[in-house]
């Protein structure tokens, strides 16, 4: 059991409860869809606590700002779908206060482009009360500003850097993926755990790299282990080369790759300068962690590269309710966490009888824990309406929200890649921590 010490703040929900919605022009096209269409925070303060806020319009409008394009777009489907399959499900229960849930779903392309700003727009201006996305940290960080600042609800599941433990949120942003610094724990205790006394790092240069860089290298160093060199690159340049030699000439016994879709060039790059997996130990993140990155590779070349992807993995009944939302589904990596996004934005609004963001990042927390187990949306919308305090466990995890709008309890995989250059759906192991601040 990992256990990480406690860090509180203030929480702010009251000042987004006094915001309007405002409506924003933006480019691109958005369609919204009910639950049968199959297209591709901090925590908030108790309910008591909080003044009263504007009232919903008694539909709760749920947008995403997911990965359509862009460097992590091999993550939008599985993340696409889990949305999809939770708001089916849960207008099959009977909709949100007595209406169906409608889902709008935009793309958040990456840190090249504006395209995440204007889907926000788009979705302020369609009155969405809460945004699911995106799934880059980085994208996140560009526009919590603007979703909070309309008094949205921003739900990440996939965002893991540690800064939005304590960012400025107004106390509207949650996530179902745990703070990075349990992934690079659980990283840098396996690498040395693995024999590496020596250790090379190429790390992509922003929030999410440099930040989990930062804890896999405490911990490796904390167990006995040596950082020889460590490249924080850019992910947009046209090549490695450079950022590679500096690595091979340290001769580490380790390599861990951390970055986005570019890591195949990286990848590339390492084979070249002699250091494939079969001579040196490859360690890979979630964010580069795919089954269909690699697949134009040689057969064999990530044979037995280790890597960790947060969350439990999804399990088979799941899958294949998601593959009949997406039939060309081959990652379902955060699947799991955007279903139960979704579950969890519908049941604060349930329980606050109240669509308005506000409203729902006050129940969000309650809502999360503390009350009768219950595992879907009817289970659980049917307690709340016999008057029964929930708890709702996830497809992800347990997922009970902390002061922070971290998941307090966390689950790591650590999967391995095959002579397919995909690694498959079960891990090798799950490691699980206690998250709080």
């Amino acid at each position: 059991m990992i256990r990480i010490a406690p860090a509180g703040r203030a929480l702010a929900v009251a000042a987004a409860a006094s915001l309007a919605l405002t409506a924003c022009g933006g480019g691109g096209d958005t369609t919204a869809q009910q639950s049968a269409s199959t297209s591709s925070a901090s925590a908030a303060a108790p309910a008591s606590s909080a003044p009263a806020a504007a009232k919903g319009d008694g539909t709760l409008t749920i947008g995403t700002v997911l990965p359509q394009t862009g460097s992590l777009a091999f993550l939008g489907p599985p993340e696409f779908a889990g949305v999809d399959q939770a708001v089916k499900e849960i207008n099959e229960a009977g909709g949100v206060l007595g209406k169906p849930v409608t889902a709008i779903h935009t793309d958040s392309g990456d840190t090249t482009t504006n395209i995440a700003s204007q889907s926000v727009d788009k979705l302020l201006g369609q009155k969405a009360d809460a945004i699911i996305g995106a799934a880059s940290s980085s994208v996140s960080e560009s526009i919590i500003d603007k979703v909070t600042g309309a008094g949205v609800v921003q739900f990440s599941p996939a965002n893991t850097s540690d800064k939005f433990t304590t960012i400025n949120d107004k106390g509207l942003y949650f996530r179902t993926a745990p703070p990075d610094k349990l992934q690079g724990r659980v990283l840098g205790d396996l690498v040395v755990a693995d024999g590496n006394d020596t250790v090379g790092i190429l790390a992509m240069q922003d929030s999410y790299g440099s930040g989990l860089a930062d804890q896999i290298a405490k911990t490796a160093e904390e167990g006995g282990a040596t950082v020889v060199e460590r490249v924080d690159y850019d992910p947009k340049a046209a090549e490695f080369s450079a950022d590679v030699a500096k690595i091979k000439a340290k001769n580490p016994k380790a390599i861990v790759l951390i970055g986005f879709e570019e890591g195949a060039k990286v990848i590339q790059e390492l084979v070249k300068q002699g250091l494939t997996a079969d001579k040196v130990k490859w360690y890979m993140v979630d964010g580069n962690m795919s089954n269909t990155n690699y697949l134009k590779m040689p057969k064999g070349t990530l044979k037995g590269v280790k890597g960790t992807i947060p969350g439990a993995a999804a399990p088979d009944d799941f899958r294949k309710k998601l593959l009949e939302v997406n039939k060309d589904l081959e990652d379902f990596t955060y699947a799991a966490e955007s279903y139960d996004a979704a579950n969890l934005i519908a049941l604060a609004a349930e329980a606050a009888k109240d669509d308005s963001g506000a409203s729902i990042a006050a129940k969000l927390a309650e809502v999360s824990k503390g009350g009768t187990k219950c595992k879907s949306f009817k289970e659980c919308a049917d307690l709340l309406k016999s008057g029964t305090d929930i708890d709702y466990d996830g497809i992800s995890g347990p997922v009970e929200f902390d002061d922070n709008g971290d998941p307090a309890v966390a689950t790591i995989g650590v999967y391995q890649y095959g002579d397919d250059n995909k690694y498959p759906g079960k891990a090798l192991e799950y490691r699980t921590g206690n998250i709080a601040g």
